[in-house]
Order: structure tokens, then C-alpha cells, then sequence
């Protein structure tokens, strides 16, 4: 499914308008270099340039892969046909089962997969996009959504809203995706299948779920606890408040289940979890981008005296510390500072600070044993900083083994260095607190490695 040498779509149209028309084009505009094959019943021989088949059994030859976009209704005789054709793995985007009521029909999916002996996604959802292999099942014009590049993160989701929206933010974060997964009512495939998947994928550094209920709970419990213990895992939960459970219910038809009883697995598990969306990007960028740390102290150095007060309170309030440089530490800054710069932390090197003084206040913070991350805050908007400030945290960020996270808010002109920093691959935000709170988080995680670690060990 996610690297197939064949893929038929049976649904598949010259209607622009059709999202058996989009899936096929996405294919095409990715430059998936497979076979292609339209499948249309009222084929009258070619669908967008291609030779196209009335049924995936007319094909010929086995197909690793198909895409169904028919009616509900329709979706159980394509079924059939495709496990006479003996296809490998279907993908069902089609609506109109369990989330409206109708678990009889979806029934007859699972039933059918198990028959045939292939894997099912689905249905009512995106499907899959793999950076790597170039294939994208999403039913949503390319012209739509910037499309991210490829990187370390892969991303499963049981919203294909969700989904599509995080996938077009994460292409304007800095950071790049490995494989993308929407699994929708899940009839076949779930959540422990796509964990323990993604576990073993070389292409996957950092694992973040959009969850909304869980079937297999024992099952999904242990899953997670081997996943962790290789690769960082992060969840955003849908379904927290009563509300927001009768709103999974009618999506997906999960059981949301009891919101503390779901905390307490990721806990147990060694999942992070993210409140909100921001946090789920903010994490899985700087899981990408750095190593767990040693300990949970951040070094704060910053050209606006103000934000290293806010930087100072969120750090606390994540249950980080600041800690106290070494005599040796201090002389050196005070060699390099001007006398204006009060040598502790934060670290404020003052507003007319330059690349020269970035560098530093960098070399000699960063050397300190007591220092474990390290968060800078470069405000652009100051007469000092400009790009050679961005190319400074660039080559830090390049030579050092400690965790370095950028804070940078602004207008265009900021914007334009963020870009510049994430495209090297600087874990930037826009606030003291986004960053502390992917900081606690990567410290989080290092507990849980750590663990692993010594398990092995013993």
C-alpha cells in the first residue's frame, strides 16, 4: 500500500470534478513512476490519457494497490471483484458507513478483506501519501495545499479534515514528512497496525496521531510501549469533553472512552501528548530535529530583556529549570560582553546585539556542563539582528549535540529568517512558551529512553 509498483483507482473519471478525477491526477502530478490503471464501469477505453478498465479484474495482472471511490452501495461488489483480481491492499475513501449508522455495510468490508486475504484502509478517510515512493491518495487538488518535503515525520490521522489542514501546515513549519496515513472507521486497518508499521519504517523518525478512540485498547497500549522505545510518539486526542465525544461519534463512530483512562495509557506508554495543534507541529518539529537531552535545564539568551522574563516563567512553568553558569562560564562572557549585559540567566546580550555576540554568548553557554537545551530568542525587529544572526544559530545549530530551540516573533521581515533557519533545519517558534513547552516535551521523552535504555542494558 504505501510502496506499490501498481495502483488502480475504480472510480476514476475525466470529470474534473470527481474525486476518482483528483486521486488519479494526484498520482500523476506527484510523478509516481508505478503502473497506473483507471477503473471506471462505464469505461469507453481511456481516462485521462490512460488505458482504463471497466472492472480491476479486466487488468490482467494482480494489482498491489486500489483506490475505491465509488458510492457506498457499490463498494462490496468492487470487493469481490478485487479479490478475484487478488489485489494486495485496498484503500476505501468512500463515506456512508459506520459514521452515519450503517455498521452493516461496513461490516461486510472487514468480512470481505478477511475473505480475500488483503489489507483494507478505511473507509472514509484520505488514505496515504509516501514522500518517498510519490504516491498521494488524498482527494484534494494539489493547487489546494502546499505539499511538505521530505523529512522524518510521519503523520496518522482519523480525520482526513485534520489530516489534509496539519499536512498543509506542516509544508509552512520548516520540517518534512515521511509517510502520511489516514485511517478513517478503521473496518481492517487501526491503530496498532499503523504503530506497529510505522515502528519499523527506516523513512520514520517521529510518529504524531490525530486519535479519536481506540478499539484494541490492550493492544494498542502495548504497541505503543515498543514503539517508544525506538522513535518518539506524539497524540493529540480528540473527544475530551462530552461534547467533544458525541462530535467523535457521529465522525468516526470511535469510542471516545474515558478521557483519564486515555491519559493515563499515553503516560504508562510513553506517548507525549499535545493539547492543541500548535503543540503537535511545535513537538514533532523539534523531535526531528534534536537528540533527547541529558537533563531538563535550558540555558535562555536573548536580545530583549522582556521576552527572556517570559522565556524565564514558561521554562518554570513546564517543569524545566534555569541553571546557574559556572564561574569559568561567566568570565568568559564577560570578556565578550559589553558591560551593559548582566552575566546570569537569562542571558540578555542587549538590543544592539550582532552575530558577533550571538556567537559568544552560544560558545560559552553552550560548553557549560550545568546547561543541558538551550532556547534563543532572536528578535529580528532589533537595529543587530539581521541574517548573519540567522546564519550564526544556523552554524551552532550544525556543530552542537545540545538541544537548541530558536524564538522569533514577528511580521515579514522575521518570517523571512525563520524560513531561512528551519530550512537548516533550526527548530524556530514564535513564542517563549510554544518552544518551552516542545522542550518539556523532548525532555519527557529522554525519561522514557532512558528507560528503554537501561532495560536493554539490564
Amino acid at each position: 500500500m504505501m510502496e506499490p509498483k501498481s495502483v488502480a483507482v475504480v472510480g476514476a473519471s475525466d470529470n474534473p470534478k470527481k474525486i476518482g478525477h483528483i486521486i488519479l491526477q494526484n498520482f500523476i502530478d506527484m510523478g509516481y513512476s508505478g503502473k497506473l490503471y483507471p477503473v471506471n464501469v462505464n469505461s469507453t477505453g481511456h481516462i485521462s490519457g490512460l488505458k482504463s478498465y471497466r472492472k480491476v479484474s479486466e487488468i490482467g495482472n494482480s494489482v498491489d494497490f486500489v483506490v475505491i471511490a465509488v458510492p457506498a452501495e457499490a463498494v462490496p461488489s468492487v470487493l469481490d471483484d478485487c479479490g478475484t483480481a487478488r489485489a494486495k491492499s485496498v484503500l476505501v475513501v468512500s463515506s456512508g458507513f459506520s459514521e452515519i449508522g450503517n455498521t452493516t455495510l461496513q461490516g461486510q468490508l472487514a468480512r470481505k478483506a478477511g475473505k480475500y486475504g488483503f489489507a483494507l484502509l478505511g473507509p472514509n478517510c484520505l488514505g496515504v501519501m509516501n514522500m518517498r515512493s510519490r504516491i498521494n491518495t488524498m482527494f484534494l487538488p494539489l493547487y489546494k495545499l502546499d505539499t511538505p518535503k521530505l523529512g522524518g515525520v510521519s503523520f496518522a490521522s482519523q480525520s482526513g479534515a485534520i489530516g489534509s489542514t496539519v499536512m498543509d501546515m506542516v509544508a509552512n513549519e520548516g520540517f518534512g514528512i515521511a509517510k502520511f496515513i489516514s485511517y478513517g472507521n478503521a473496518a481492517d486497518l487501526d491503530e496498532v497496525d499503523i504503530l506497529d508499521y510505522l515502528s519499523k519504517d527506516e523513512d520514520t523518525k517521529v510518529v504524531i496521531f490525530y486519535l479519536e478512540g481506540v478499539k484494541r485498547g490492550r493492544e494498542f497500549l502495548e504497541a505503543a510501549k515498543r514503539v517508544t522505545k525506538r522513535k518518539p510518539v506524539v497524540v493529540i486526542k480528540g473527544g475530551m469533553t462530552a461534547a467533544g465525544a458525541g462530535a467523535v461519534h457521529s465522525h468516526t463512530a470511535s469510542l471516545s472512552g474515558s478521557y483519564e483512562a486515555y491519559k493515563a495509557i499515553f503516560k504508562q506508554s510513553g506517548i507525549i501528548q499535545a493539547e492543541s495543534l500548535d503543540d503537535l507541529l511545535g513537538f514533532a518539529k523539534v523531535f526531528e530535529s534534536e537528540e533527547p537531552p541529558k537533563g531538563s535545564s535550558v540555558a535562555v539568551i536573548t536580545n530583549g530583556g522582556g521576552a527572556g522574563v517570559l522565556a524565564a516563567d514558561a521554562i518554570y512553568n513546564n517543569g524545566l529549570v534555569i541553571p546557574q553558569l559556572s564561574k569559568s562560564t561567566a568570565k568568559a562572557l564577560r570578556k565578550e560582553m559589553p558591560p551593559i549585559v548582566n552575566i546570569r540567566l537569562p542571558l540578555d546580550i542587549a538590543g544592539d546585539a550582532d552575530d558577533r555576540r550571538f556567537e559568544a554568548a552560544l560558545n560559552a553557554i553552550g560548553s557549560d556542563p550545568a546547561v543541558d537545551m538551550l532556547m534563543v530568542i532572536s528578535l529580528f525587529q532589533t537595529p543587530g539582528a539581521d541574517s548573519s544572526v540567522a546564519a550564526a544559530l544556523i552554524n551552532y545549530k550544525s556543530e552542537s549535540r545540545k538541544p537548541l530551540v530558536v524564538v522569533s516573533p514577528g511580521g515579514s521581515y522575521t518570517l523571512e529568517h525563520r524560513r531561512m533557519m528551519e530550512s537548516s533545519d533550526v527548530p524556530v517558534y514564535a513564542s517563549p512558551e510554544t518552544a518551552a513547552r516542545a522542550l518539556a516535551a523532548l525532555y519527557r521523552y529522554s525519561k522514557t529512553k532512558g528507560s528503554a535504555r537501561k532495560n536493554e542494558w539490564q
